[in-house]
């Protein structure tokens, strides 16, 4: 990802956030161009550094479409936000409303989302610190996780979580399901079980485990929905 000199937005986007469903459709994506310079679709993530460039571009975009305070939607606060977007987008209007100081509120579920993943941290870095933030967070959201982080398919989550969280990564030899992989992990940790049968295809739930996951990402139906530009 070659990023832009200085961030070129595409239409006009809010102050980092959207009111209403109309507004993020016109918006996610082109807040993600005036990030990185590129469309979701046409970014090139080959390498390591331009793949963070883009997980991090997608959830700022996705979560700054939804509406409301956007360091919120990803479990940061306003200055871990500030700091992420002047380190890795400089240049950029600071998405964050000008009442976006509240702190964010305590959620026992997301704080063992986050546990776990800094648990199995590849390295002890802002990077991995923020992404654990942010991927627990998201992870409470109602779709497949790789759709509520803003990401195009199910193998970048794979790749970030390999990346950045190796070790969980790894744990996951029969290919679960990430958000259920998450929960499972935890309720071993503790001594329970998600499923009474011993073995997961006589399951009820194998098909939530273990299913497709399949679907085009939430920027990529952003830009198709959005309403052709005023002439």
């Amino acid at each position: 990802m070659a990023p832009a000199a200085s961030p070129v937005h595409a239409g006009p986007v809010p102050p980092g956030f959207c009111r209403d469903a109309a507004c993020g459709a016109r918006s996610a994506a082109a807040i993600y161009r005036g990030l990185t310079g590129w469309w979701p679709a046409e970014v090139s993530i080959h390498d390591d550094d331009d793949f963070d460039a883009h997980v991090f571009a997608s959830l700022i975009a996705v979560a700054a479409s939804e509406g409301g305070a956007v360091h919120l939607r990803l479990g940061l606060s306003a200055a871990e936000l500030k700091r992420l977007v002047g380190r890795r987008f400089p240049g950029a209007t600071i998405l964050l409303r000008p009442d976006d100081g509240e702190t964010v509120p305590h959620d026992d579920e997301v704080a063992m989302v986050h546990d776990l993943l800094r648990a199995y941290a590849s390295r002890d870095d802002e990077d991995a610190r923020w992404l654990a933030a942010m991927v627990a967070r998201r992870a409470v959201e109602p779709n497949h996780l790789w759709e509520d982080l803003g990401l195009r398919d199910r193998g970048e989550l794979t790749r970030l979580l390999q990346r950045h969280f190796g070790a969980l990564a790894a744990k996951n030899t029969r290919n679960m399901r990430w958000k259920r992989f998450f929960y499972r992990t935890m309720c071993e940790t503790d001594g329970f079980v998600m499923c009474a049968t011993p073995v997961c295809s006589h399951c009820a739930d194998f098909e939530a485990c273990f299913g497709e996951e399949t679907g085009e990402s939430r920027l990529a139906r952003a830009r198709r929905d959005a309403p052709p530009p005023l002439s």
